[in-house]
């Protein structure tokens, strides 16, 4: 029998940096500012039918606990994105914030 380690937040993270994948933040603009992932993008869940990505984008979706992104995972995947994954939250990130 085979175990895996399952993969942490800052595993995903590692990985969008190394395969080019959005990391995208579906906190309010506020929370954002205040400490976020480096390179991520933000778009507020209830700004996320504004998002302008190819369909075909690999996005890892993230936003404080989890929840947020949960929802967003679902919206993306009525809009036609296919190749999204739901990272969880920031909370669980032991990486220094990024603040604007």
């Amino acid at each position: 029998m085979l175990f895996r380690r399952k993969k942490t937040f800052d595993d995903y993270v590692d990985e969008a940096y190394e395969k080019n994948i959005v990391l995208l933040d579906v906190r309010s603009s506020e929370e954002f500012k205040a400490g976020h992932i480096k390179n991520s993008k933000n778009i507020p869940l209830d700004r996320i039918e504004t998002i302008d990505l190819k369909k075909d984008q690999k996005l890892y979706v993230y936003c404080h606990s989890g929840a947020r992104s949960s929802a967003a995972l679902l919206q993306l995947a009525k809009m036609g994105y296919r190749e999204v994954i739901n990272i969880g939250g920031i909370y669980k990130s032991k990486r220094t914030l990024q603040e604007e």
